[in-house]
């Protein structure tokens, strides 16, 4: 889910089940885990958003949905019930995983990079883009993701050959006497 939403480590931790709505496939996100602790709101005005779900988010969420404890409203729980502890999921579960896959070590956070980079590489709107992020503009996203996307920082105008290849422009005939001026 980290990779597909560009969600805040802190916004996926106190992700609850009444901020998954299944009828518009979206995650609302309305609160921030800071210090065990949901916070209301988030670390930007544009924090409180909401995020579309790709098929593939939704069918995690529901195989979790399917799976829950039904006295836990955390969407990511401990045993105990309560909201899972960053720290912990990065020192028993993400460091672990990376070490399994021989990948170096990295910040969950990492993951929300990733999110901005595969939207921005797949061509989706910068403004879209930013919105999903919790961004108040595109500013950040061209300062920090733009750079990994190489189409996007190109000047030598083949991105724009290319998308011209791909859809040729179309020559609609314009009649003569369209274009002579009335008497």
């Amino acid at each position: 889910m980290r990779f597909f939403t560009g969600l805040r480590t802190g916004e996926i931790n106190a992700l609850m089940w009444e901020h998954i709505d299944f009828t518009r496939s979206q995650i609302l996100v309305r609160q921030t885990l800071v210090d065990g602790e949901a916070t209301p709101g988030g670390k930007t005005l544009g924090s409180v958003r909401d995020v579309p779900m790709l098929p593939m988010v939704r069918q995690a969420l529901e195989a979790q949905f399917q799976q829950r404890r039904p006295d836990v409203s955390w969407v990511f729980a401990t045993r105990e019930g309560g909201p899972v502890d960053g720290h912990n999921f990065n020192n028993r579960i993400w460091l672990p995983l990376l070490r399994y896959l021989s990948l170096k070590p990295r910040r969950p956070y990492q993951t929300r990079h990733t999110a901005a980079t595969l939207m921005l590489a797949a061509g989706e709107n910068p403004e879209w883009i930013a919105r999903v992020l919790g961004h108040a503009n595109t500013e950040m996203l061209f300062k920090v993701y733009s750079r990994f996307v190489p189409n996007l920082t190109r000047r030598d105008g083949l991105a724009l050959a290319g998308l011209l290849e791909q859809r040729p422009l179309s020559v609609i005939p314009v009649k003569e006497d369209v274009m002579t001026p009335p008497a």
